[in-house]
């Protein structure tokens, strides 16, 4: 009977991991069907032969400056969570949340809408040992917060800046004002989830509930006070931070910092090609409105469309082959330079988590 059980358990877990194993690869696929897309596009139309010699001609030092902007971009979110968990009594390593930031950068990258990233995150937060409900509130106040300043910023150059805005989008306007609305809402949904614990019980129940009816799990009166006991850990954590305005205040601040990283990286690259003309504050503005249009759509690193609107919404900006040398420089560097450095570093996670869990078995025999 043991031995029966110990087979179906073997299989089950085979199977997960084949069934997760698919999942990955479709993503991947996918990805890559759009990256030759994009790069087919980009390439039509275009003397590339030109386009690389221009690229040759930016001026190191600013193509340097840039990227850096793109690692601080992507390990800023990395500072913030070891704030946040410090905040709540972790003695984490700065070093180690950078890492989750990565990971959580290439999953988004790679996924749609970028769902993958966070769910990757508490994965190995868990495996290092952190407390579930507090890695989700982290994850989520630091989600809500990039959010909520990346729609703060859009309303502001509504407000400010709709005229010279409407000029350079012209008909990618209303892909503007999609992306305003889509993460106006998830905000929205994100706060009531987080400051509405008896929603939220609710949510994390009703799923329990949802998986037990359609035989996706079985039930289990253990699961369900478990769950209960998240639920209210997680409720205590989101007070704790309510109590704590002055710390949600400061990475606000340190998010509006890290969002205008990105932005003002394009204007570098502007600079670099010796280009005069246009302020940083316009270059900025619409490397912007390219990010609020394009956030929440449903495709992997939104490539293919965030190339398009570029080239339409900076054909001002950038003249003749310029255009698109910047877009390669800018879009090669805020985009897919950071996803092979994140892809990079995970798998070096994985090959180090790979090597421990070989260890702990082997010292654990020899102790024995």
């Amino acid at each position: 009977m043991k031995e029966h059980l110990s087979s179906s358990s073997v299989w089950s877990s085979i199977g997960q991991k084949l069934h997760k194993n698919k999942k990955n690869l479709i993503s991947v696929l996918l990805f890559l069907l759009l990256a030759a897309l994009t790069f087919s596009a980009i390439c039509k139309g275009n003397d590339m032969t030109e386009v690389a010699k221009a690229v040759r001609k930016m001026d190191a030092w600013y193509l340097f400056g840039a990227m850096g902007l793109g690692i601080f971009f992507v390990s800023a979110e990395g500072l913030m969570i070891c704030y946040l968990l410090r905040a709540l009594g972790n003695p984490i390593a700065a070093g180690r949340c950078i890492k989750y930031s990565f990971i959580g950068f290439f999953y988004s990258g790679i996924t749609p809408s970028a769902t993958g990233g966070q769910p990757m995150q508490l994965y190995h937060m868990k495996k290092d040992g952190l407390k579930i409900s507090e890695s989700t509130v982290v994850l989520m106040t630091v989600a809500v917060l990039y959010k909520f300043v990346l729609v703060v910023i859009g309303i502001f150059m509504l407000l400010f800046g709709y005229h010279p805005l409407k000029n350079y989008l012209g008909s990618y306007m209303w892909l503007f004002y999609l992306g305003l609305l889509l993460n106006t809402v998830l905000v929205i949904f994100l706060l009531i989830v987080m400051f509405g614990p008896k929603l939220f019980h609710n949510i994390v129940t009703g799923a329990e509930r949802f998986c037990v009816r359609f035989h996706l799990l079985k039930h289990s009166e253990e699961r369900i006070e478990k769950l209960s006991g998240f639920a209210e850990k997680y409720r205590e954590t989101v007070q704790f931070f309510a109590g704590h305005k002055g710390k949600i205040v400061a990475v606000t601040l340190f998010t509006v910092l890290q969002r205008c990283s990105v932005f003002f990286l394009t204007y570098l690259v502007y600079l670099g090609f010796h280009l005069k003309g246009t302020d940083a504050l316009t270059v900025m503005m619409l490397q912007a409105s390219v990010y609020i249009a394009v956030d929440m759509l449903p495709l992997p690193g939104a490539q293919g469309i965030t190339e398009l609107m570029y080239k339409s919404i900076f054909m001002g900006v950038f003249p003749g082959t310029y255009l698109t040398a910047s877009m390669c420089v800018s879009r090669g560097i805020n985009f897919y330079f950071l996803l092979i450095t994140s892809a990079i570093l995970t798998v070096m996670v994985y090959i180090f988590e790979q090597k421990c869990s070989r260890k702990k078995p082997a010292e654990t025999a020899e102790y024995n």
